[in-house]
């Protein structure tokens, strides 16, 4: 009696199991769509090669390209690295055994150091990830020179009205920038949840016209990929019959002289979102001249590409309406006593930039290998001090 009993509690459990997998599955299939799914369990974890995987627009080289200065002077730059209670490491070693793929030290237009490993190369385009949000700031800004977007103080309704039923009304284009809008949006890796849903959707503008405004704006800073996304929409919906991938060649691509071809990732062939918070791809090089662009106050070579007061703006501490000291308009600040600051992408993609020592840094990889992100960054601090 008691072994009947036995099964029939195995068999129930087994049942309601099945049955609360498959009403998860449901649930999935109806809110993300079948097609997004699909893409999810093929792909599923993200890496740098992601732009052969997705739809994208092309940004054409550069026809007066910029190069950097080479030195051959290998002692201008450490050898060594001191790595605390891990001792001290050879740098190739250092950075081949933590899947970088590409290093470059730049020192006053002078490139120091260019070393590429397992698998990298100087032609080789990498998947920026969230460094792509310092790039979409850059263009926030220059659309406010041109006259598309008035001012960050702008309301996100004015150009995406159909958000104000969500909550938006009083969320400005500032707040989006400062990731202090209040949002829905749950960034993690979560099969079911929303951020990989937006990487791999071909219906990016219908999951953005989802989002709600679920609490106060400009209250709290929470890190969310879905701020950028949402700022991808203004900006496109501001420029008009021009993309974001015509815009950037315009107004970036072109004056900065890029000398490879890159591509932003959209969400479908043809008429397209730009995927904005992640999904650049360019070259080490090409990457390290945003960095030369902010180096210098947004003027480059004697021409202001950038007004000088938003690259001020972006890298500089503030704290009001809830922004977080070290996150200025999508740029991350390293320390409230310093002036150095840093795009940064997941898998451990760095373009750092120091201001006082006139360094730019550009680290890609496959990931962070046994070093974490305060290891990577203290890395970087000391190669930048120690760079002559």
């Amino acid at each position: 009696m008691n072994r009947l009993l036995s099964k029939k509690t195995n068999l129930r459990f087994v049942t309601i199991l099945i049955l609360g997998f498959l009403l998860l599955m449901t649930w999935w299939l109806w809110s993300a769509s079948p097609d997004t799914v699909f893409r999810i369990v093929r792909y599923n974890v993200s890496g740098v090669d992601d732009y052969k995987i997705f739809a994208s627009r092309p940004l054409q080289a550069s026809q007066t390209s910029f190069h950097f200065m080479e030195s051959s002077d290998i002692s201008r730059v450490p050898q060594m690295v001191d790595l605390g209670e891990k001792g001290n490491i050879a740098l190739d070693t250092l950075l081949q055994s933590n899947n970088t793929t590409a290093f470059l030290i730049i020192k006053d237009d002078t490139i120091l150091f260019e070393k590429y490993f397992n698998g990298g190369a100087r032609l080789s385009p990498s998947l920026s990830f969230s460094m792509a949000k310092s790039f979409l700031s850059a263009l926030i800004g220059t659309a406010i020179d041109d006259g598309y977007i008035q001012s960050v103080d702008q309301p996100v309704t004015d150009f995406v009205p159909e958000l104000a039923a969500n909550g938006f009304e009083r969320v400005t284009i500032e707040h989006l920038l400062q990731m202090t809008s209040g949002m829905d949006y749950v960034e993690n890796d979560n099969p079911f949840g929303i951020h990989p849903r937006f990487y791999y959707t071909r219906s990016l503008e219908s999951e953005i016209l989802k989002l709600k405004a679920g609490g106060e704006s400009g209250q709290q800073f929470t890190y969310k990929s879905g701020e950028n996304a949402l700022l991808g929409l203004i900006l496109t919906r501001a420029l008009g019959a021009k993309t974001i991938t015509e815009y950037m060649q315009e107004r970036l691509w072109e004056p900065l002289g890029m000398e490879h071809d890159g591509a932003w990732s959209i969400d479908h062939e043809g008429g397209g979102l730009e995927k904005t918070w992640c999904c650049l791809s360019a070259t080490a090089r090409d990457f390290a001249k945003l960095g030369r662009l902010y180096l210098n106050g947004g003027n480059w070579s004697g021409e202001q590409v950038l007004s000088q007061e938003w690259v001020e703006q972006s890298t500089k501490i503030d704290t009001t309406e809830g922004s977080a000291w070290n996150y200025q308009y999508q740029w991350w600040l390293v320390s409230q006593e310093g002036v150095d600051y840093m795009a940064i992408g997941h898998l451990e993609q760095y373009l750092y930039i120091n201001p006082e020592e006139r360094v730019i840094i550009v680290r890609l990889g496959t990931g962070g290998g046994e070093l974490d992100r305060q290891d990577w960054l203290e890395i970087l601090e000391f190669l930048a001090k120690e760079a002559r």
